[in-house]
């Protein structure tokens, strides 16, 4: 499908052959767009450009997970940022709206934009005019603010923790056991997503959407997944989903039951998550939380997990 106005065109790519094409403009994830062509995760159709010519005004690109039909996450949203402020909020807002229509189908919920900006995007006023004019872009189409979080990271070198002696640690045994675990670990989250979901959906359901969207994907081993218990048959304490995603080695995952929280036991837990991947002899471990989770970016920072940038999420709310 191909539109246009006045001079701009706006179309989907016609192959991975206009790579080229699509790069013109310039985004953090760009290094990671071949083998998302090749591996599934990103289809032609799903990749837009707004074009004068033969010149990029705006570009946009839905990911979604191997396996998945569907898209999953608009995470490319770019405007050329030398064109004049209006021109460039007026050609992304076509480029976005003229895109979904074509790929997104009527009725379904629009999926979430998530981009990557600095830890001082706020501060450094040309990424903010960055940033801003994405967000301005998104909200004009009737996205809105969901969270903002942390990215974090650990690197080879630092110290990694001794292991617990509050704690004992073993696999997770099933499916089972850990959308159990998860279930209770949901009350009183203060994870922005989670929330969102639990408004609609009961506990377990959001646990099993996220075990089945996100854990199910890992093609690490599930031995890593570490129950935290006390010692001499206590019961279980939380847990932590140690994984590599389709990119990095991360903590997927990480929690303490409601009965056990404000003792500490985050940082055991998020100790033992750490050791088994940096075991593999990793070259990082990535993780996220939301500006929030104040106990939890706590707990990252004694573990010695550095803030190495944001993210920021925005949803349409009502759709679909």
């Amino acid at each position: 499908m191909t539109t246009t106005a006045s001079d701009v065109t706006f179309r989907p790519l016609a192959g991975p052959e206009e790579l080229g094409l699509f790069q013109q403009l310039s985004y953090v994830l760009d290094h990671e767009v071949e083998d998302d062509l090749a591996t599934g995760r990103r289809r032609p159709a799903w990749m837009w450009v707004a074009l004068r010519g033969e010149r990029v005004l705006a570009r946009l690109s839905w990911w979604t997970p191997p396996d998945h039909e569907a898209p999953f996450l608009l995470d490319f949203l770019d405007v050329d940022d030398s064109l004049p402020p209006a021109e460039r909020h007026a050609v992304g807002v076509e480029l976005l709206e003229t895109a979904t229509a074509a790929v997104i189908p009527r009725g379904a919920p629009r999926p979430e934009y998530g981009r990557f900006t600095p830890g001082d995007w706020r501060e450094d006023a040309h990424a903010r005019e960055v940033v801003e004019t994405r967000m301005d872009i998104v909200a004009a189409t009737g996205g809105e603010l969901l969270v903002e979080r942390l990215r974090l990271e650990w690197r080879p070198g630092t110290p990694v923790p001794e292991p617990s002696t509050r704690l004992v640690f073993r696999p997770a045994t099933d499916r089972e056991e850990l959308l159990s675990l998860m279930e209770l670990v949901l009350e009183g989250t203060l994870d922005e997503h989670s929330r969102t979901e639990l408004r609609t959906m009961t506990p377990r359901a959001s646990a099993e959407l996220m075990y089945d969207e996100e854990f199910a994907t890992y093609r690490t081993p599930r031995e890593w997944w570490r129950i935290a218990e006390l010692p001499d048959g206590g019961g279980p304490v939380g847990f932590v989903v140690p994984a590599r995603n389709n990119y990095h080695p991360i903590i997927a995952y990480i929690g303490v039951l409601p009965a056990h929280r404000g003792h500490g036991h985050i940082d055991d837990i998020l100790a033992e998550g750490t050791r088994v991947l940096a075991a593999q002899d990793v070259p990082r471990i990535r993780a996220a939380t939301d500006f929030g989770n104040v106990p939890m970016a706590k707990a990252f920072a004694r573990a010695g997990y550095a803030t190495f940038g944001c993210a920021i999420n925005m949803v349409w709310p009502g759709e679909g």
